[in-house]
């Protein structure tokens, strides 16, 4: 008979053997996984099992994520650090070209429209049902950063990515939009894809004879870089309502919000109402020396006078929201010793509410005309070139955002984007949502913009179990 010590000795070490073996198991797991990136062993929830199933799996690519953001950054007008990235441009078509192989890479079926807005599609098993989008844009204003609407692209593609190595299946497709052109850089037309895609008629018209400041044409840059090809009606471009199920953007804050509170998400209820305008004066001119200040007629006191005047009306709305830029003010001819001639303003003016909005630009418009009168100048122009509406994100969207973040324990908070987006104008085509993540400093539109892979990395998480959650919907 064996001894009660013999039958302890081989209990332990069938133990130890065996913990030993589990723990060698999930080593070698844990080493093919991190090879791979692709979990090894596989999930085991059915396709429309719910999301939060699939917490334990979501594994975001901080590193290569990075890597191709400052990949992306090279395609530039300008030395690094900064961006210029300007429609149509060599480097723009090269940055196109860049993402829709990335979307390529990632199992993506990749098509373009007539003006250059790209979609990456993942089928759903249920291939019917209207998609799920997300999507952002990738052209940069001079001197900017690599982070503007990069991170809501890459991190849209990344988002899949996690989902696809999740074993996630998503019950309606996931589509990743490139926008073409949210800034208004060359032809002075902020979000001019999403904008079509919305199904602006007034714009398919303007394009075609809208030019830039080198008088070409927007069909001849848009053909140059292999667009508009087969006719001149770009309203082909147009989406039907309810083309998308929801549509959700991730970007940075772009202001000091989130980093300040030291949050990780920002929930966008809503987005301000933009609006543009364009002021021109016309005075006599004249030497400076020569004419003496009681006769002169000077175009540029005239719109420096109005520029404190956009001040003046923007401060006395009664609301924080109201905001007011002069962004351009242009003199002619441009010479130290010549009184001004001609003057040139655009003035950017945004609100949440759009009534306090249009009220504030009848102000500026009535300032113009008095100070004109006042000035002995004439106002030769007061254009207003867009008058958007804000828009709500949808109340769908917002919870399936807010799920995500509290399921991933990430602090965050609903706030109002006071920047105008792409989602400003995808909420005419589908229930709309917009994730912010924090930037150093609030900085954007400028090289010092930055926003840390950990920060990134929570906003791929949240964007792709909201992505999931509005999938199975």
């Amino acid at each position: 008979m064996m001894s009660l010590r013999f039958v302890l000795l081989l209990l332990f070490q069938f133990s130890v053997s065996g913990t030993l073996a589990i723990n060698n198991e999930d080593a070698t797991a844990k080493t093919m996984e991190d090879f791979s990136g692709y979990p090894f062993h596989e999930p085991t929830d059915h396709p429309s099992a719910p999301p939060n199933s699939l917490l334990s799996f979501l594994r975001v690519d901080t590193t290569t994520l990075q890597n191709q953001i400052d990949e992306l950054s090279t395609f530039s007008d300008t030395p690094a650090p900064s961006v210029t990235r300007i429609l149509y441009t060599e480097k723009d078509v090269l940055a196109r070209r860049y993402i829709k192989n990335l979307m390529g890479l990632s199992g993506l079926s990749v098509r373009e429209d007539a003006v250059g807005n790209i979609f990456g599609r993942w089928d759903g098993y249920e291939p019917d049902l209207a998609p799920v989008a997300t999507g952002s844009h990738i052209d940069a204003i001079p001197y900017s950063g690599k982070y503007d609407g990069v991170v809501g692209v890459l991190g849209a593609i990344e988002a899949i990515n996690v989902l696809k190595r999740s074993g996630f299946k998503p019950k309606r497709s996931l589509e990743v939009v490139l926008f073409t052109s949210e800034e208004p850089t060359r032809f002075g037309i902020g979000c001019l894809g999403s904008r079509l895609l919305a199904g602006s008629e007034a714009l398919a018209e303007a394009l075609k004879t809208t030019v830039d400041g080198q008088n070409i044409s927007f069909l001849e840059a848009a053909r140059s870089a292999g667009y508009a090809k087969e006719q001149d009606d770009i309203s082909s471009v147009f989406l039907k309502e309810g083309s998308y199920s929801a549509f959700v953007e991730l970007h940075i804050e772009q202001g000091p919000i989130l980093e300040a509170e030291g949050l990780s998400i920002g929930i966008v209820t809503a987005i301000a109402a933009p609006a543009s305008l364009k002021v021109d004066f016309e005075g006599n001119g004249g030497h400076a020396g020569a004419v003496l200040m009681p006769n002169r007629n000077d175009a540029g006191l005239a719109a420096a006078e109005l520029a404190l005047a956009v001040e003046k009306h923007v401060l006395g709305s009664g609301s924080i929201d109201t905001v007011g830029t002069v962004g351009i003010l242009e003199l002619h001819p441009g010479a130290i010793n010549s009184i001004p001639s001609k003057s040139h303003v655009e003035i950017d003016t945004r609100d949440i509410d759009e009534k306090r909005r249009n009220d504030v630009i009848e102000k500026i418009h009535q300032s113009a005309t008095t100070i004109a009168s006042k000035r002995g100048v004439r106002l030769s122009e007061f254009k207003i070139v867009n008058q958007d509406p804000p828009a709500l994100s949808d109340k769908s969207v917002i919870e399936a955002m807010e799920a995500a973040s509290k399921e991933l324990n990430l602090t965050h908070k609903l706030m109002i984007s006071r920047a105008y987006h792409d989602s400003l104008f995808m909420a005419r085509v589908s229930p709309m949502g917009m994730l912010f993540i924090p930037c150093y400093k609030g900085y954007s539109h400028k090289p010092e913009e930055y926003a840390s892979g950990h920060d990134m990395g929570n906003g791929v998480k949240v964007l792709a179990m909201t992505l999931a959650k509005l999938s199975l919907n």
